[in-house]
C-alpha cells in the first residue's frame, strides 16, 4: 500500500500546515476538476483534514487538471518497478480506482480507495481486493481472472525479485487458492467464499499482503 501513498505525497512532506483555509480553497480553484469539499471528504473517509490536504497537494502535483487517466498511472507506477513491466498489473488496479468506468481518476475516487487499503477494516480490505481481481465485475472470480491478476503482479516484480521464477509458478499458486476459495467447486468464487477462505486461512492472508505491499 506505501506505493500507492508514496506515489502522489512524496513530494508533499514539507507541506506548511499553517496555511489557512482561504489559502486551500484557492489551491483547488486552479485544476480543471475541484474536488468535493475537505470535510465531505473526511466523512467519507478515515483521514483527518490534514491528512487530506497533504494528500490532495501531492496528488494536484503529480496530476495538474485535478484527474488522472490511465496512461499517466502506468508512468507513475513503473517507476517503482524498473525491473519488471508494471503496466499489467497497473491497468489493473486503475480500473479498481476508477469506480465510475469512465476512464479516469478522481481525486475523491484515489482518497477513498486509499482509505479503505489504508485504514478500513479486514473485510473491507478484502471486499476491495475482491473487487480487483473481479476484472470483468460480474460478481464472481474465475480462475482466469486470478491467474491474470497474479501473472502481472509476478511481472512487475521482475527477474531482479524472482530469479528462479517459472512460468508455472502464477498458475499452481492460483490452483491452490481456488482449492480453497471455491467451496462448491462450481468453478468460481464468490466474494462472500473469498472472504471466508483468506478469514480461515492464515497461510493465504499472508499470501494475500504481497498485494498490499504492491499497494
Amino acid at each position: 500500500m506505501g506505493i500507492v501513498m508514496g506515489t502522489f505525497s512524496m513530494q508533499t512532506k514539507q507541506v506548511n500546515y499553517r496555511k489557512d483555509k482561504i489559502d486551500d480553497e484557492l489551491e483547488m480553484t486552479m485544476v480543471c476538476h475541484r474536488p468535493e469539499g475537505l470535510e465531505q471528504l473526511e466523512a467519507q473517509t478515515n483521514f483527518n483534514k490534514r491528512e487530506l490536504q497533504v494528500l490532495y497537494r501531492g496528488f494536484k502535483n503529480e496530476c495538474p487538471s485535478g484527474v488522472v487517466n490511465e496512461e499517466t498511472f502506468k508512468q507513475i507506477y513503473a517507476q517503482f518497478f524498473p525491473h519488471g513491466d508494471a503496466s499489467t498489473y497497473a491497468h489493473y488496479l486503475f480500473n479498481a480506482f476508477d469506480t465510475a468506468h469512465n476512464g479516469s481518476i478522481k481525486f475523491e475516487d484515489f482518497v477513498m480507495g486509499l482509505s479503505t487499503l489504508l485504514r478500513g477494516s479486514v473485510t473491507e480490505k478484502l471486499q476491495w481486493t475482491f473487487n480487483l481481481y473481479d476484472i470483468n465485475k460480474d460478481g464472481y472470480i474465475s480462475k482466469e481472472e486470478m491467474t491474470q491478476i497474479v501473472s502481472a503482479i509476478y511481472d512487475m516484480m521482475g527477474k531482479y525479485t524472482y530469479p528462479a521464477l517459472k512460468g508455472d509458478v502464477p498458475r499452481q499458486h492460483v490452483d491452490a487458492f481456488f482449492q480453497k476459495m471455491d467451496k462448491n467447486k462450481d468453478g468460481v468464487v464468490t466474494m462472500e467464499e473469498f472472504i471466508l477462505a483468506c478469514q480461515e486461512d492464515d497461510t493465504m492472508m499472508r499470501s494475500l499482503q504481497l498485494f498490499e505491499n504492491v499497494m
